[in-house]
């Protein structure tokens, strides 16, 4: 696309930190805009138009081009993948595995995070306004799915200057992106990082969203999905759907050896309805701290992007179809103590990569923490993505100072 026909917004709008409905339409990162003359076409067969993306970038691009690595951010995440959150404040998401020296190197590449389509940080939603209306999309925003938001990260990198990229990585959600990215341009990306994913949502995590779905629905306040119009927000039934979501990232393990059984801040039970468990009170706490920063209506979007996704669908059911003829090159990664993204799920990827003969390697890391583990500190993690980043950019030609100087890396 000319650069004529599309602007990019460079300077800082967001408002004030904590803000996030005003994040959602004027945030505080770059923001490429596509008009009419440039539409999105969604699964649902709805030509997206105007739309945005917001995005953050880390690192350089070399000369060739060839260094770019794309961040693909899971269901609450956004593009504040290793810097500072304007709304929380807070370290970004991956601030553990991205920067310099880290395994995902910003001295060496250049790395882009976006805001996924359907999201609040930025990226077209339904928090964004209509420009039909004036007013906030709400429901009337086309549902999409992880095709869709494939799409749009890769419309932002036609517009950058980028056709191929050096790796795509991510976990969850958006391991799920990765997976459709090596799947749908298999041309574009050299090398995938997929993390506690799966090629499909079970059963088990269809319901988990349905129930936290309607936890949103039945709070008064979400006013049929227009509750910014109505000047309120369903802040009870999203902190629901939070708490339950939450409790699926952990491990019973991992539950027991934070709380126990213990009580909060009292000796005995009250004999009510308060948190009397440290783990009740824990679980209030990332309910009432997610509202601040997540839109109501993003979620239920989001969440049904990831229970639509099927990989295999579009391939008579068969997976190994979807990676037919790839020259990607993969590494898989799960969780011992996953049971939301378990590792089954995974090693049915790595065989339908084998079937597709494929270059892949598959990583089993042990832990208790459950599958929140890919964005804690875990340093069989680094590890592995460190050591297949270094195989791929040394298969790539890309250079490393390391190895230049003689050092082992």
């Amino acid at each position: 696309m000319s650069a004529n026909k599309t602007r990019v917004r460079q300077e800082n709008r967001g408002t004030a930190p904590g803000d996030a409905v005003g994040e959602a339409n004027a945030p505080s990162s770059p923001v490429v805009k596509f008009g009419s003359e440039a539409p999105l076409k969604l699964d649902c067969g709805v030509e997206l138009s105007p739309w945005q993306v917001a995005y953050q970038t880390y690192g350089t691009l070399n000369a060739e081009r060839s260094n770019a690595v794309l961040l693909c951010h899971a269901l609450t995440g956004d593009q504040h993948a290793a810097s500072i959150n304007p709304v929380t404040g807070k370290a970004g998401w991956w601030d553990l595995l991205v920067g310099p020296g880290r395994p995902i190197d910003t001295d060496r590449f250049f790395v882009i995070c976006a805001n996924v389509l359907g999201g609040c940080m930025g990226t077209s939603g339904p928090a964004n306004i209509d420009p039909a209306t004036g007013e906030p999309y709400g429901l009337n925003f086309p549902v999409v799915t992880i095709r869709d938001m494939v799409r749009a990260q890769a419309r932002l990198l036609d517009h950058l200057g980028i056709d191929t990229l050096f790796a795509v990585a991510g976990g969850s959600m958006g391991g799920m992106q990765v997976l459709q990215w090596a799947s749908d341009y298999p041309d574009r990306v050299f090398a995938a990082i997929p993390i506690a994913t799966a090629a499909r949502h079970t059963t088990q995590n269809i319901a988990f969203h349905e129930v936290g779905r309607q936890a949103v629905m039945a709070d008064p306040d979400w006013c049929r999905g227009n509750y910014h119009a109505e000047g309120k927000r369903p802040t009870k039934g999203l902190a629901v759907a939070r708490m339950a979501a939450h409790i699926t990232y952990l491990s019973e393990e991992a539950m027991h050896r934070k709380f126990g059984r213990r009580l909060q801040d009292r000796d005995a039970l009250t004999f009510g309805f308060d948190a009397d468990f440290q783990v009740e009170s824990y679980l209030r706490h990332q309910g009432m701290t997610f509202v601040e920063r997540f839109d109501a209506n993003s979620y239920l979007y989001l969440t049904r992007a990831m229970d639509y996704f099927d990989l295999a669908a579009d391939h008579n059911g068969i997976l190994t179809g979807a990676f037919k003829g790839t020259r990607t090159r993969f590494c898989m990664v799960s969780f011992t103590s996953d049971w939301l993204f378990p590792t089954e799920g995974n090693r049915k990827v790595v065989h339908a990569l084998n079937a597709a003969g494929a270059r892949v390697s598959f990583v089993e890391i042990e832990t208790d923490r459950g599958h929140d583990a890919f964005l804690l500190d875990e340093p069989d993690l680094d590890l592995a993505v460190r050591g297949f980043i270094d195989s791929a950019a040394r298969a790539r030609g890309l250079p490393h100072k390391d190895l230049e100087e003689g050092k082992r890396v």
